[in-house]
């Protein structure tokens, strides 16, 4: 029997996994071009749609050794009723980020308050569906949005998950509506934490670099997509200087595998450092796993076992087998069950 390395399961903390249909159709323009592309496929999904497309790309997720999903879920409540069903069928398991949307996107997306967004997070996690909240973009919910949601987190002991800072526009944008950048808009309403996790901070500055590290909040890379949509670098080595917690995601899925996800995130680190070990085997495997839990407040998810007779890890001395695995190996080292 080959031998095998058991480990943690990977946990994706931010998808939307209804995005992996754009595989092959996000060349050329600029993100907000591909948002465009994105919307019209949010437009059509239905929840006999999200059941089936979501099982099958939940199992690749649970073959490329992700086993726990933070699904970031805008598409509706029966759509997101849809997305559990299908995380079951496929045993992994699931976090429903319901979006809080009150203004921009597509109709189907918004609710008309937040208490009307309460009373569907509320009917989920009554059904037994863990959940956490997950206004969208201080594009999407104004300030008052965003006190009311940041102060039911903290209440109810619940993870707070939010895009910010992911396009120069975006930081535009708030800049001319509050006077202040995302992130400070964040923590000014008080949604930053030790619950809360930011999805990109792709462009986030030193001060708001600083307010993340003071309250205590991650941060949810996704460096594949970042790559795709040419939404820049994420300042790893000054997220790692503030000792900023770290988790990944797969978010538009266009690749899944955690393995190139945390090379990525090192490889940046060391573009940016000009050395080496920026980060290190042992905590970009916790970002894979134990912080992306964290951030998810999951408190036990399925392990994975890894294939030691797989040919990318063929003559390599024992003694280097996690950083032979981050290093040098692809996904397909998982072994499949």
């Amino acid at each position: 029997m080959t031998e095998t390395l058991v480990l943690p399961g990977f946990v994706n903390a931010h998808s939307h996994t209804f995005q992996r249909a754009l595989r092959g159709r996000a060349g050329g323009g600029d993100f907000w071009a591909w948002r465009e592309l994105m919307l019209e496929e949010a437009e059509r999904q239905t929840p006999e749609l999200v059941r089936e497309s979501y099982a099958r790309a939940y199992r690749e997720l649970r073959a490329a050794g992700y086993t726990a999903v933070g699904e970031f879920h805008y598409l509706g409540f029966e759509e997101a009723r849809a997305a559990v069903e299908a995380a079951a069928e496929a045993e992994t398991e699931i976090v429903l980020l319901l979006a809080a949307y009150a203004r921009g996107g597509l109709p189907r997306m918004r609710q008309d308050s937040v208490a009307d967004y309460l009373r569907q997070l509320e009917a989920l996690r009554e059904d037994g569906i863990k959940v956490g909240l997950a206004p969208h973009s201080v594009r999407a919910c104004p300030e008052d949005w965003l006190r009311e949601l940041g102060a039911y987190a903290a209440a109810e002991g619940l993870p707070l998950h939010v895009h910010a800072d992911e396009q120069p526009r975006e930081i535009e944008e708030c800049l001319a509506e509050h006077g202040c950048r995302p992130i400070e808009l964040l923590a000014r309403t008080g949604c930053l934490g030790p619950l809360t996790t930011v999805v990109h901070a792709t462009h986030a500055d030193g001060t708001e670099l600083d307010l993340l590290a003071e309250s205590g909040s991650t941060i949810c890379a996704c460096p594949t997509t970042e790559a795709d949509l040419a939404d820049g670098f994420l300042p790893a080595a000054r997220i790692e200087h503030r000792g900023i917690s770290l988790c990944i995601g797969s978010d538009s899925n266009v690749r899944i595998d955690p393995l190139d996800e945390l090379r990525e995130l090192e490889g940046i680190a060391r573009r940016q450092t000009g050395r080496r070990g920026v980060f290190g085997t042992e905590r970009l495997l916790c970002f894979g796993a134990d912080e992306g839990a964290r951030s998810l407040r999951l408190e036990s998810w399925p392990e994975i076992e890894i294939d030691l007779g797989h040919r990318s890890l063929a003559g390599v001395d024992p003694s280097d087998v996690f950083d032979a695995l981050v290093s040098g190996c692809s996904a397909d080292v998982v072994r499949r069950r």
